[in-house]
This record gives structure tokens, C-alpha cells and sequence, in this order.
């Protein structure tokens, strides 16, 4: 009889289990198309994980759209600590305050409190008194800042967190529900996960069923008679792995990606001195960012108040901690650490987490205020975290790169025009950035 062939059998098993694999990697690659937080953190120049702008609520009542967007922002960084619109907090619900209370005695209300209930005002008296004589912070607000504030807590009365035309906070990208990428998302990337099991399971399962057929098949041959020579060698051949292990050519191939893995190591390590990325100390109260700025949405200037005006963002003074616990939680063994240390007149000792070298200069409110870029940029997405821990590497080399990336908002200054022009003429759509303003330089930071 004619010869049996083997070899077109094996390359069949072959086919088959390469396109299983394949079609195995283009499921996985799907399942992880969504874009991942590296532990680089966050792009330089990206606001990834930032929490975005609420959209304005429609105006109730006739107000200015503009005026009740940038009292939304206001009222968030700076009132939603202590009020809601309809609900009381610390401090009384707000809605109906234009009916109780006119502007005229709203906006010195606002920028100062204390002096108000100091005159004897009668109304800002008895506000104080019921509310246990806790004193309101003073606010250097303009009037049409408050104003604003008004007019984005008139457009809000009685509407429920869901209600239609309620402003809705957008969470931020990271962990959390955003338009569009809601339970639909999550339950589209659970069915790709499923899909994925019962598809490596499948390759698994057909895999060893090809083993055992093979086998099956080679007994079944070892049987025959007729079989010629070529057949008998395939039939019998074995897998050696000590002719691999002894193969020079192996030897010196793992050779070289050993001594190539050791340099590569030695070389990250060396790299890596000084680097902090990752650092997550204990601190001496247990405070919860996930809870403070995550569920309860209270604004980073709120605490860190210098972040949009001075070098630094400074840590917060147990008094503005008092401003929220002195009404909430007072119970707490956390909140008792805060007591004893006013009582010792004593600050409390945080662990510093950030710290650039002293040779190296960087101004917060020149990235906040000026830059405008979110604290999530260069800190992560800290509204998700329970202990706060350095996201970013904040080396040399991600600075840069961050200088070269984003580009500068130049509209309307008319300190860039010409630098604009110059740049435009000589580098045509490449767009102007922090490194075509001399971002670059080293005079920028060290000097």
C-alpha cells in the first residue's frame, strides 16, 4: 500500500492550535482596550482621573447661564463643605435664601460673618445661636462671586440629585461611572472576561484532545505491518531534551539573556536611586481622601488653600478641620486626635509625601492658577485613594516631558503675540508650548 505520511497530521495539529492562540490574544486585547493608569502616572499634560466641569444647570428663573456655570464651581470649592440646596448640613439649606434674606445683607454676610453678628444684626444673631455658635469662615469673594453662588443655589431649589435640569457630578475617569460608560461598560467588559475563560478553556480542552488522538494514532500505526522506513522513524521519534540542554547554541543564548537581564536590573536600579514613586507612609491621623474629596466632593483648595496662590499647597491647619468636625463625627478616636492636639496647641505632625530636591524650584499656583492643570495631573486620581501615596515619579525627565507636551493657552494675552507669530512662521502647526516659551531651560527650575 502507499506510503503514510505523518508530517501533514502534525501540521494540522500545528494550524489549529495557532489559531486558537490567536484568536485567544485578539479576545484578551479587546478585553484590555480600555486605557489603563500607568504607574508613570498620569501623562504629563493629560488630566487624567480629573475631576471634569458640571455642566451648568439650566437657568431657573431667568438667570444667567454663565453666572450660575461659575457659581456651581464657587459653591463647590468653597460653600459645599457645610450647605447643600435643600438639605441641611453644618450649616442651613440654602434654598429660598433671596426670599429670607436680601443680597445687600447676604454678600457681607458671606465676606464676614462674625462682624455681622458682632453688630447685633438681629437675623445674624439668631442664625448663630441656632447653630450652636458655630462661627462661618470669612470669604474674600467679590460680590459678583456670591452673587453668582445665589444664583446657582436659586436654580437648584427643589430639585432632587436626579431630578431633571439638576447640575450632576461627573466622577472622575478612574474606577468610577462616567456619560456613556456606565453599568452598560462594566457589563460589556464582564461578558469580553467570560468570553475569554470559555475561550481558553476551548483551546485547552482541544488542545489535549489532539494530544490523545495523536497518541491514539501512533499506537494504531506502531501496529501495522506495512509501514517503510520514513514512517517507522516518525512514528518512533522521541523529544530529547538533553540534546537542548547540551545544544551550545542554547547555552550561549541563555547565556547572553542572563548577563543581559543582570545589566538591564542593575541599570534600573542605578536609575531609580532617589526615586519615591509609590511612597505611602502612615500618617498620625487616619485620613481618608476617597471619603473627603471622592464621596463628599469637598474641593482640594478647600483644604490646601494656597494651591492656586502661592509656591506651595500647604497642609491644613486643624482649625479648618474643625470648620466640618466639630458638628460631624466628634466621637471619632480620629477626630480626638485633632481635639488634643488644639488642646496642646500643638500642629499636627504629617508625613510629608511630595518633596522635591531643594535644587529644584516649582511653583504650585503657576501650574494651577496660570497652567490650569487639575491636581490630578501630576497626584494621580487622589480622589480614589484612601492613603495617599506619590502616583507620579515627578523626575527630571517627566517634567520635561510634560513642558514639551502641553501646549500654552495663549488667547487673549497679548504678552504672546508676537512669540506666537515668531514661533508659527518657523514651525508652522506644531503647537506652542510650555518648551517654545523657554520651558525648557534650565534657568526655569534650577537656578
Amino acid at each position: 500500500m502507499n506510503s503514510i505520511r505523518l508530517r501533514p497530521l502534525s501540521r494540522l495539529f500545528l494550524a489549529l492550535f495557532l489559531t486558537f492562540a490567536a484568536v485567544g490574544q485578539s479576545s484578551a486585547q479587546d478585553v484590555g482596550a480600555a486605557p489603563a493608569v500607568s504607574k508613570e502616572g498620569v501623562t504629563p499634560g493629560a488630566t487624567a482621573g480629573a475631576t471634569p466641569a458640571t455642566a451648568a444647570a439650566p437657568a431657573a428663573g431667568g438667570g444667567d447661564a454663565a453666572a450660575i456655570a461659575a457659581g456651581d464651581a464657587l459653591f463647590k470649592g468653597n460653600c459645599a463643605q457645610c450647605h447643600a440646596v435643600n438639605d441641611v448640613v453644618v450649616g442651613p439649606a440654602l434654598a429660598g435664601i433671596t426670599k429670607r434674606r436680601p443680597m445687600s445683607w447676604i454678600i457681607p454676610w458671606v465676606k464676614n460673618s462674625s462682624k455681622l453678628v458682632a453688630s447685633g444684626d438681629e437675623y445674624a444673631v439668631k442664625l448663630f445661636n441656632q447653630y450652636q455658635k458655630q462661627q462661618m469662615p470669612s470669604f474674600q469673594l467679590s460680590d459678583q462671586e456670591i452673587t453668582s453662588i445665589v444664583a446657582w443655589v436659586t436654580s437648584q431649589e427643589g430639585q432632587s440629585a436626579g431630578a431633571p435640569g439638576a447640575a450632576t457630578n461627573i466622577k472622575p475617569a478612574d474606577g468610577a461611572e462616567t456619560p456613556g460608560t456606565g453599568a452598560a461598560g462594566a457589563e460589556d467588559g464582564k461578558y469580553m472576561n467570560v468570553l475569554l475563560i470559555v475561550l481558553v478553556v476551548v483551546l485547552i480542552v482541544l488542545v489535549v484532545t489532539l494530544v490523545i488522538i495523536a497518541n491514539i494514532m501512533k499506537d494504531v500505526l506502531r501496529g501495522r505491518k506495512d509501514l517503510d522506513g520514513r514512517d517507522v522513524e516518525v512514528v518512533e521519534q522521541r523529544f530529547d531534551l538533553s540534546k537542548i540542554y547540551n545544544s551550545t547554541a542554547v547555552r550561549a543564548i541563555v547565556g547572553i539573556v542572563f548577563v543581559l537581564a543582570v545589566l538591564y536590573e542593575s541599570i534600573q536600579g542605578a536609575m531609580g536611586v532617589g526615586l519615591t514613586q509609590g511612597y505611602q507612609p502612615t500618617q498620625p491621623i487616619a485620613f481618608s481622601h476617597k471619603l473627603h474629596a471622592g464621596e463628599h466632593q469637598i474641593n482640594c483648595a478647600y483644604c490646601h488653600t494656597s494651591v492656586y496662590k502661592s509656591k506651595s499647597a500647604n497642609i491644613p491647619s486643624a482649625n479648618i478641620c474643625m470648620n466640618c468636625h466639630s458638628q460631624i463625627k466628634t466621637e471619632s478616636p480620629e477626630i480626638k486626635k485633632i481635639y488634643r492636639a488644639i488642646e496642646r496647641k500643638q500642629p499636627i505632625q504629617w508625613v510629608r509625601i511630595h518633596n522635591l530636591p531643594d535644587l529644584a524650584y516649582f511653583n504650585h499656583s503657576q501650574h494651577t492658577q496660570v497652567g490650569g492643570l487639575e491636581c490630578q495631573t501630576c497626584h494621580g486620581p487622589i480622589q480614589n485613594m484612601e492613603v495617599v501615596y506619590q502616583y507620579s515619579p515627578l523626575t527630571m525627565g517627566w517634567c520635561i516631558n510634560c513642558h514639551r507636551e502641553t501646549p500654552l493657552n495663549t488667547k487673549g494675552n497679548a504678552y504672546y503675540d508676537n512669540l506666537v507669530k515668531l514661533h508659527d512662521t518657523k514651525n508652522g502647526a506644531v503647537p506652542f508650548t510650555v518648551s517654545s516659551n523657554g520651558g525648557t531651560e534650565c534657568s526655569k527650575c534650577h537656578y
